[in-house]
């Protein structure tokens, strides 16, 4: 009876002491993970020997050998919601930037040269443009801009007149460009000379010009020209007034009313054309055309071609109908200073039509070649 009453009584307490021993310290020990992460997935449950009691931690049943060494590892910490504070291990990619208050965080310590912004989508950011973007085509500019107005022409642009251009300023410029002399054989040394200078502004000019020969110690020819010039085109003056033409040997002298152009024709050629008027209706016309070559700054080649040619003879002063001369020259010159500069040349002269007939009937030469040497000066 005894027996039979321990028996009972016997196995409830061996039962109480199994479960006590092998559940309570689990129950004691056991970290509670599902605040961590509600989704992760139940570690094995251990297998007793026993009916499984129920368990209220069910899903998540740590054996007690690995309570204390959860493999931490192996958590998808990507996934866990933390709060504010934790940061760190946030999942940045799902936060909404643009709802955050930038202004107030400090950027300097940020290191956002591991950042990947090519992803970011920056305008749903609402980031307001930088001085650095462009704006649309057509947007408004953050500052509009005023109407121009007359007054703002007026004060940008004066009223220009032709004094305002040109200037009124008095300008000269003075030139002997041509001083030289050569062998002349029986006549011994020949000189010629051709001189030209003006005096006024860019508009309104007094032009004066000479030019002559010696040989064997007296003067051939020479002359003189006064004349007004005038603008009437860029580079190009129109002139007018009077030629003198001093008598020597015995010749008697002429003077003549003189019309003409000075100025720089296309591919930078220098162009004299004047047309004379004399006494008893002779009519003259002279024209010499220069061009400079430049081979140094300093070393510079000038061609030059003149010619006359008159309406009647004149035998007085040794001229005849028709054309009357040509010249033709190359000469070469050296500018130790732009405002002097020696030069060697070679010239040729020839008379034609009933200038060349007095020539001959006086000396017999109609044509000449010469060298010459020289100099250039101008102030």
């Amino acid at each position: 009876m005894i027996g039979s009453s321990r028996h009972p009584l016997a196995i409830g307490l061996a039962s109480a002491l199994w479960l006590a021993a092998g559940f309570a310290p689990a129950w004691a020990q056991e970290t509670d993970h599902a605040s961590h992460h509600p989704e992760a997935k139940p570690a094995p449950a251990a297998t007793p020997s026993s009916p499984e009691p129920v368990d209220p931690h069910a899903g998540h049943q740590p054996t007690p050998t690995d309570t204390m060494s959860d493999d931490h590892g192996a958590m998808d910490h990507g996934s866990m919601k933390h709060g504010a504070a934790d940061t760190a291990g946030s999942d940045h990619s799902t936060m909404d930037h643009s709802t955050m208050d930038h202004s107030g965080m400090d950027h300097s310590t940020m290191d956002h040269s591991e950042m990947d912004h090519s992803g970011m989508d920056h305008a749903s950011m609402g980031h307001q443009p930088g001085a650095s973007q462009d704006l649309p085509a057509t947007a408004e500019p953050h500052e509009p801009i005023p109407v121009l107005t007359p007054a703002d022409r007026a004060a940008a642009f004066k009223n220009l007149d032709d004094h305002v251009i040109h200037g009124e300023s008095i300008n000269s410029y003075w030139s002997l460009d041509r001083l030289e002399a050569w062998d002349a054989d029986e006549d011994g040394t020949g000189m010629a000379w051709e001189a030209k200078a003006w005096v006024g502004s860019d508009l309104n000019r007094l032009w004066l010009r000479s030019e002559g020969e010696r040989a064997g110690g007296s003067t051939e020819s020479a002359d003189v020209e006064v004349l007004y010039g005038r603008a009437i085109a860029r580079w190009w003056d129109a002139v007018a007034g009077v030629r003198h033409d001093f008598g020597f040997g015995g010749g008697p002298s002429r003077t003549y009313a003189a019309l003409g152009v000075i100025g720089l024709a296309p591919y930078k050629f220098e162009v004299e054309a004047t047309a004379y008027l004399g006494e008893s209706g002779q009519v003259g016309l002279g024209a010499e055309a220069e061009y400079e070559m430049l081979f140094t700054n300093r070393l510079i080649g000038q061609w030059l071609v003149e010619g006359e040619a008159w309406s009647k003879d004149d035998p007085a002063v040794g001229i005849g109908s028709g054309l009357s001369k040509v010249e033709a020259g190359f000469r070469l010159r050296y500018e130790f200073h732009r405002q002097f500069a020696p030069y060697v040349g070679v010239v040729w002269e020839r008379a034609y039509g009933g200038t060349a007939d007095q020539r001959r009937a006086r000396s017999g030469d109609v044509d000449d070649t010469r060298v010459v040497a020289g100099v250039r000066i101008w102030f």
